[in-house]
């Protein structure tokens, strides 16, 4: 006897939407949306389609009133429940364009709750556009899985944002001239945590100080290696993420 197909089929394209979800609700889509739905997958009426709003989990979306240019999805059933998002922040020294776009996507695949673009001294990118950042994430959560979409944070000064730093969250920051090996240190230091990642220039003398005089602030070492920012950024998360038993 064949089996029988899964449904939804794995193919079946996610899309975010603002909107909240339920079931019977109505998602009129126009634009960008609908031309990924109807021109690039060749969405038909009656084709199903994978929702979610960051909020309420993934839900089961039927395409309706499909014309050249908008269609309506039809909500019917919940398909899964809202992850459970890891309490991690990545806090991050904006890097050139492309490159930060690249931060955000891996931040969110990699199952951060928060990114928080973070300036400071050497920095050499002085504006982030949020819109552009949030893109990123939204597009990154709608092709790896994601039922959440990670919080885009305030972009702050790294005085700043130490002035303000929660009691409770301790700050793992990759510190070049040494500290605790990070898997080490990550597994020793279970709880709220955020990451902090410097400059492609690292961090200079005041701003280490500044930060080492944080009381939640813990030194990690990276290895042997001189890591880019970006690349330091993804494989400091991969690291919490595995000591917090997340992979």
């Amino acid at each position: 006897m064949p089996a029988t197909p899964a449904w939804p089929p794995q193919s079946t394209p996610r899309l975010f939407v603002e909107a909240p979800l339920h079931a019977g609700a109505a998602i009129p889509l126009d634009g960008a949306p609908a031309h990924y739905l109807l021109s690039v997958m060749r969405l038909k009426e009656g084709d199903p389609v994978k929702l979610f709003d960051g909020m309420s989990g993934e839900w089961l979306g039927i395409a309706r009133a499909v014309r050249k240019r908008d269609l309506v999805l039809e909500v019917t059933e919940k398909l899964r429940e809202r992850e459970a998002v890891p309490d991690l922040w990545l806090c991050a020294a904006p890097i050139k364009k492309g490159r930060i776009d690249w931060v955000a996507e891996k931040a969110c695949e990699l199952g951060v709750a928060r990114l928080v673009p973070v300036l400071t001294r050497r920095t050499v990118v002085d504006r982030v556009k949020d819109e552009r950042l949030r893109a990123h994430m939204i597009e990154a959560a709608e092709q790896c899985g994601r039922t959440a979409v990670p919080e885009l944070g305030e972009t702050l000064t790294l005085d700043a944002m130490l002035a303000r730093w929660p009691t409770g969250r301790a700050l793992f920051f990759a510190d070049e001239t040494g500290g605790a090996p990070a898997l080490d240190a990550m597994r020793a230091r279970a709880g709220p945590a955020a990451i902090l990642i410097g400059p492609e220039g690292g961090f200079d003398d005041a701003e280490r100080a500044a930060i080492r005089a944080l009381p939640q602030a813990i030194g990690i070492s990276l290895g042997p290696r001189i890591l880019r920012a970006d690349t330091a950024a993804a494989a400091t998360v991969a690291l919490w993420m595995a000591a917090a038993g997340d992979w």
